[in-house]
């Protein structure tokens, strides 16, 4: 009696237990939005990496264990089947009847471990040891293959989810193995092989969860070892930007990042460096324009003073004489007008500049102003009582007497000159009593100012026409303008208005705020 262990096609398996593929993994979780710190995306790695080579390892491991677990308890019941039909078989007369079929297979059952159930066939006759056994466990398939093989075969099949092993074998006689027509097949429940790869199967999944857990920790740990140096290096870069040249990172070990710290270091280094010798450069620029403006006042006032002298007896010189006094005397009260509007720049730049605040009526003020140097009549306003505010008088008077000064040179009239009050629009701490804001706008009708001019209008010694370099200001005017307006808390804008001509709009807050004071 020979034996073919290649199971026949049509085997069955039970779809709820016999699963051998590896569990599946979400594999776009790592693009989310939520996970956009790379502590996070870090940690979400190592669990996926982990995850997906413990469901790897299991499914290898219980397909590789389920497979030794039902080879072994197949090869073992077949052997066993083999023996005992060859033992018993043999003393069976042929042509056998169906009690003699049903004897048959009762011995055959009783003489096997866990008593299976026995089937004994030939031709047309039956006979089982167990008469109430469910006989459709040996399916057609098998049946063909034992008859067209003549040799053992075998196949899994599940009922009730319940795993069984169905193995069938021809009856042989002599060295030739002639067949007999008498067939033996055997069943036997796998229950025990299956809950033995199950529990293997539980065992290794629940190992997983210490594992995940572990790979969590070690990922934390990985991102703060990482992570701590990129943070001191952020902290340390923002500290930089925010003017404190002084600091530094520590420098640990031989990698990338203690190479991107030595970097930082250095270029800290270098910059500490240059901007201290700028700061030195533009202090002693600023101290030199202090000291030369400061050695000028004296020849200038008596210059000055000489200048106006001939001015007056101009008169009685001859022509040219004449001319040239006069010439004289305007240039040097140009001059004169630079050397004070530079000691106004230098005090600024220094930080020595200082409100003195008094109560003061805003229209009042701007009117007084326009009276003293005589715009009166060449200007419109539109000054409305009761604006009133804690401010430097003087310096207010500076700012408005620039900006309608270069509206009556540079524009064309009418030259006007409004006020208003928003109390609720103030740039201090917030809206109310003592936080209103002053709106003092001076338009012209003239041609306006180009895109050039707009963006640098406030800038040092500029100029609107390149080729006017001879006029009557310093090109200090707008830049004095505005930082006594920054002193103040306020600002100045300049821009063209829809119909023709330049505007420029003071924002003054009426009660002084905190840090205004030079």
């Amino acid at each position: 009696m020979t034996r073919d262990r290649t199971t026949p096609p049509g085997e069955r398996t039970s779809p709820s237990r016999d699963r051998t593929a590896p569990p599946r993994t979400p594999s776009g979780r790592g693009r989310r939005p939520w996970l956009g710190s790379l502590r996070t995306r870090l940690l979400v790695t190592f669990v996926l990496v982990t995850l997906i080579g413990s469901a790897t390892a299991t499914a290898l491991a219980y397909r590789e264990a389920r497979t030794a677990i039902l080879k072994r308890a197949q090869d073992s019941f077949q052997d066993s089947l083999h023996d005992r039909v060859a033992g018993i078989a043999p003393d069976v007369d042929l042509p056998p009847t169906e009690r003699t079929l049903t004897e048959l297979a009762e011995r055959v059952s009783q003489s096997l471990d866990g008593a299976p159930v026995v089937i004994s066939r030939y031709r047309e006759l039956q006979g089982a040891s167990d008469g109430l056994a469910d006989l459709t466990r040996i399916t057609p398939q098998l049946r063909e293959a034992v008859r067209t093989r003549g040799s053992m075969s075998f196949q899994r099949v599940t009922r009730d989810d319940i795993p069984y092993l169905a193995v069938g074998t021809p009856v042989t006689f002599g060295d030739n193995g002639e067949a007999s027509g008498l067939e033996i097949y055997a069943i036997t429940s796998l229950r025990p092989e299956q809950d033995d790869t199950a529990a293997l199967l539980s065992a290794v999944r629940d190992g997983v969860v210490p594992v995940v857990v572990l790979s969590a920790l070690l990922a934390l740990l990985s991102a703060r070892a990482v992570l701590r140096p990129v943070r001191d290096l952020g902290r340390a870069t923002r500290k930089l930007a925010e003017g404190d040249l002084s600091i530094r990172v520590a420098v640990k070990g031989r990698d990338e990042l203690a190479n991107l710290a030595q970097d930082f270091n250095e270029t800290a280094d270098e910059l500490q460096s240059s901007v201290t010798h700028l700061r030195d450069q533009e202090e002693r620029a600023r101290r030199f324009v202090a000291d030369v403006s400061h050695e000028l006042r004296t020849p200038l006032a008596a210059m000055t003073m000489v200048a106006t002298v001939l001015e007056e007896d101009a008169d009685q010189l001859p022509p040219d004489t004449a001319r040239a006094a006069r010439t004289v005397s305007a240039e040097t009260a140009k001059l004169s007008r630079l050397v004070d509007d530079l000691m106004e720049m230098s005090r600024f730049d220094s930080g020595a500049a200082r409100l003195r605040l008094a109560d003061t009526d805003l229209g009042e003020a701007i009117r007084a102003t326009l009276a003293l140097r005589g715009w009166t009549d060449e200007v419109r306003v539109e000054l409305p009582d009761g604006v009133r505010g804690s401010v430097d008088r003087r310096r207010v008077d500076v700012i408005i007497a620039n900006l309608v000064g270069n509206a009556l040179r540079h524009g064309a009239p009418p030259v006007t000159v409004t006020l208003a009050s928003d109390p609720g629009s103030g740039l201090g701490p917030g809206p109310g009593p003592g936080h209103s804001l002053a709106i003092v706008t001076v338009a012209d009708h003239g041609p306006g100012l180009s895109p050039d001019a707009l963006a640098h209008v406030f800038d040092r010694f500029y100029k609107a026409d390149a080729a006017r370099t001879r006029s009557e200001g310093s090109g200090l005017g707008t830049a004095i303008s505005l930082e006594n307006a920054r002193l103040h808390g306020g600002t100045i804008e300049a821009a063209n208005r829809p119909e023709g001509g330049a505007v420029f709009t003071l924002r003054l807050p009426l009660r002084r705020t905190e840090g205004t004071t030079g």
